[in-house]
Order: structure tokens, then C-alpha cells, then sequence
């Protein structure tokens, strides 16, 4: 019979399995300080200016 050259559970080593969590744990960090900015905005500014100011981002960008 023949036999696989490697399992699946040879592929996936500690080090690729680090990376992935540092990458997905980076992105939570990255996406909670966005929302900590947005709520500390809106705070600021009250909830008209707010977004206006996104509004006028959004209309920058096209």
C-alpha cells in the first residue's frame, strides 16, 4: 500500500502557527485602537460633527 510522503499534521509546525496567531492578534489590536479613535471622536466632537467628519473622509476618497 502506498503511504503519503507527509501528514497534515506535519505541515503545520509551532513556528507557522505563531506567525498566524501574531498576525490575528496584531489585526485585533490594529481594529480595537480604530474603534477606541472612533468612540474618543465621537465623544469629542458629538455625534453631528462626527459624522460629518466621516462623510467628508468617505467624499474625499471618490
Amino acid at each position: 500500500m502506498i503511504q503519503p510522503i507527509s501528514t497534515r499534521s506535519e505541515l503545520v509546525t509551532a513556528p507557522q502557527t505563531r506567525v498566524a496567531f501574531a498576525i490575528l492578534w496584531g489585526a485585533a489590536g490594529i481594529g480595537g485602537l480604530a474603534l477606541l479613535a472612533a468612540a474618543a471622536l465621537w465623544f469629542h466632537y458629538g455625534t453631528a460633527v462626527f459624522f460629518e467628519m466621516i462623510t467628508a473622509g468617505i467624499s474625499a476618497c471618490f
